[in-house]
């Protein structure tokens, strides 16, 4: 039974996990003082931290966009479920309660003002910030958050369960909400054994009624069987024309509706666009890391000809983690994930990093 938030007597100290050598797959476990909330933040005990590969991509500096290093000391993680500890100080800490089981995201915080948070972007506030990465994350026991933007976690969903759905989960659903698809339509999910793509098979297919080919390495193939897709084909017998014929004939001729491209990896984009059918659309989600290159095949002339779209997605708003969440609850999806520990993470991102990862890890932090 979890402790009375109450009556818990909140330690002066806490473990986390920092960044010690960024550039590099290292991680150092240190003692830190738990922090006091401020006006508008609470101080949230975390229980579970999922682990995604775009945690590898901030320690280890790959991705060219990013502003700037991640600096040495960097606690990282972004799919934290913990419980409200402490509020602070003032009467503008929103609607959250001592006792709240809540969740923290990837974007640490939004203004509710700007033109994205209108939008229904908040995820992309313009005063953005990532957990993990401007601010410190949930590779820890205890972590600060804004009142007004944690995510409730709901009672019939464990911890564990929930912590990869605020990141890979709400990613993948949000991906699917702007792809196009009708109920019926194929869908292709390109990384379909991995932390995000496991998720988009479960959603596609049992979420929304599409009907799913996964692509993926073949020690995959029963994962992602499992998770609902009617086929799976194994990336590395064949080409990328050979691929994509191959979805051609397995749905019929035409191609996919849509190819939902969750792998990082720039031939998985090249591949897509020869997958879809007619006015189909290519949903980008993975980011690839080194050196940015265009979408391979991407000519004006073979877009404007076949009506095809290309369409960026990323993280999501908080409406759409409150539904992904309460999908989960009603069993429609579950997360394929093992336990492990803080002291751990090094060598699950070494694991990581080879590929060699079905589906995701979770952190227990207690």
């Amino acid at each position: 039974m979890a402790p009375d938030p109450v009556t818990y007597e909140i330690p002066k100290t806490f473990k986390a996990a920092v960044y010690d050598n960024p550039g590099h797959i290292s991680t150092h476990i240190e003692e830190l003082p738990v922090p006091e909330p401020g006006p508008g933040q609470v101080l949230v005990r975390l229980t579970h931290s999922g682990v995604c590969r775009s945690d590898l991509s901030i320690m280890t500096c790959g991705w060219e966009a990013l502003p700037f290093p991640v600096p040495k000391g960097q606690i990282g993680g972004h799919e934290g479920v913990g419980i409200v500890q402490k509020l602070g100080p003032g009467s503008d800490v929103g609607t959250v309660k001592l006792g709240d089981r809540v969740g923290i995201k990837w974007a640490a915080a939004m203004c509710g003002t700007c033109m994205p948070c209108r939008s229904g972007f908040d995820g992309h506030c313009t005063l953005f910030k990532v957990s993990g990465y401007f601010t410190p994350g949930t590779f820890a026991q205890f972590v600060l958050a804004p009142a007004n933007y944690v995510t409730p976690i709901p009672d019939k969903l464990d911890s564990a369960d929930a912590a990869p759905l605020l990141c890979a989960g709400l990613t993948s659903y949000s991906a699917l909400r702007k792809c196009g698809a009708k109920s019926g339509d194929w869908v292709v999910v390109s990384g379909a054994g991995g932390g995000l793509g496991h998720l988009a098979v479960q959603i596609a297919s049992k979420g929304m009624a599409y009907r799913v080919i996964g692509l993926d390495s073949g020690s995959k193939e029963s994962l992602v069987k499992e998770c609902g897709a009617e086929h799976f084909l194994d990336i590395t017998k064949f080409s990328s024309e050979g691929i994509a014929e191959e979805v051609k004939k397995l749905t019929d001729g035409q191609g996919a509706t849509s190819v939902i491209v969750c792998a990082g990896v720039n031939a998985a984009y090249a591949q897509a666009l020869g997958m879809l059918s007619f006015g189909g659309t290519m949903v980008c989600v993975g980011i690839p890391d080194g050196q940015r290159k265009e979408i391979g095949q991407a000519y004006p002339a073979h877009l404007v000809g076949s009506q095809k779209k290309i369409v960026g997605s990323s993280i999501g708003n908080q409406r759409e983690a409150i539904e992904v969440l309460a999908l989960a609850a009603r069993r429609v999806l579950k997360t394929h994930y093992r336990l492990d520990k803080l002291e751990n993470l090094t060598e699950v991102f070494k694991e990581m990093e080879e590929n060699k990862m079905e589906g995701r890890v979770v952190l227990d932090l207690r």
